[in-house]
């Protein structure tokens, strides 16, 4: 296991905005991610962990080892930290062969215990025929793989991924999932993964840690993040939801049901808990959450809100219309393309009461 409680301050400087970073992560065997925007505290919070800055407050424990107390003046620097560390850009020494990047990590080891950890590794990751072979020589993921090699090494008791897919391409980065879904399998260690692309937290990650300018502001399995985003900032940094302003025109709580009203019509809503009849509200809407359909004239049937038709995106499955109103909604392709000339045509959507969530 691994905590570190993390306070760390950036004063404002001539040309640069203050920026404070105070987390509290306890990461468990398995792979979290630390999903969030550039500029949010992600890879300062790594390296906090792996001693490389050093906050002004906090505590951080690794293995039950602490390896920085800010009132006891503890501060372990890198190399006595145990921790592996995987930089977001490629790490390994360029003059050196990649035989000779692994040697470098068993430095301080017995001699025989080195080579054999060395030779184990580069086995495992299967660069053996290449151990060889200098940086540059060496394709993007065997560079990652070699660098993951190297931290591992010295069998750390945590392990610290900075956006180690950056840069790949799909068919290596499902090459790079599969081997961190092995090292999950294999070795019982908290793995702290940043990124900022989605797709990562659902592939590799037992648990998501959203963060935001400093602070954390959710965290939970990925999918109950996505189900559920605590709030407008969260629904925002997943990227996939429209926020939509409406009003509560009724509320009846025997029914436990509503109505709302947004984009001047009234659509069925579910009973909202601690919300009163005039309420303004924020809807955090899924495009999937649409049922979108034409219409004929300026009329709306009942229950649904009307849309205007703006443009539209081609997907591989699916095609997804964009409303001027902000709104955006899903089709099939060939649903799509059997509509009669669907392009500045007047549209409406119907969105079930169970899809519709509030966010503050």
């Amino acid at each position: 296991m691994m905590e570190a409680r993390i306070a760390k301050r950036f004063p404002a400087g001539p040309e640069s905005a203050a920026f404070d970073l105070e987390v509290h992560l306890r990461v468990e065997p398995g792979i979290t991610v630390l999903f969030g925007p550039s500029g949010s505290g992600k890879t300062l919070t790594l390296e906090c962990i792996a001693g490389f800055a050093t906050p002004e407050k906090g505590r951080i424990l690794v293995d039950d080892r602490i390896v920085f107390d800010a009132e006891a003046r503890v501060n372990l620097p890198p190399r006595l930290r145990p921790c592996g560390y995987v930089f977001q850009t490629n790490s390994l020494f360029p003059h050196k062969t990649l035989r000779a990047n692994l040697e470098f990590a068993a430095a301080g080891l017995p001699r025989i215990e080195g080579a054999r950890r060395v030779s184990e590794m580069l086995e495992r990751f299967q660069l053996t025929e290449m151990a060889g072979r200098r940086p540059h020589e060496l394709s993007g993921g065997q560079r990652q793989r070699g660098s993951i090699a190297r931290a591992l090494l010295r069998e750390p008791r945590a392990l610290l991924l900075d956006e180690p897919a950056q840069g790949l391409d799909a068919p290596l980065r499902e090459e790079f999932y599969a081997i961190l879904r092995e090292i999950r399998g294999s070795l019982q260690l908290p793995i702290l993964l940043v990124t900022h692309a989605l797709e990562e937290c659902f592939e590799l990650a037992g648990q998501m840690m959203v963060i935001h300018k400093g602070r954390l502001i959710q965290q939970g399995t990925p999918l109950s993040v996505y189900r559920q985003p605590a709030s407008g900032e969260v629904a925002a940094l997943l990227g996939d939801y429209d926020l939509v302003p409406a009003e509560i025109a009724f509320l009846d709580p025997q029914n436990r049901s509503s109505v709302l009203r947004l984009f001047g019509a009234e659509i069925p809503g579910p009973y909202f808990a601690g919300h009163f009849k005039g309420d303004r509200i924020r809807l955090c809407l899924q495009p999937s959450d649409l049922r979108l359909s034409l219409r004929s004239g300026e009329s709306v049937s009942p229950g649904h809100i009307p849309l205007t038709f703006e443009r539209v995106v081609e997907r591989p499955r699916f095609v997804r219309v964009h409303f001027a109103e902000g709104l955006s909604g899903d089709l099939d392709a060939a649903e799509f393309a059997a509509l009669p000339q669907p392009r500045g045509k007047l549209w409406q959507a119907a969105i079930a009461p169970g899809a519709l969530r509030v966010l503050s």
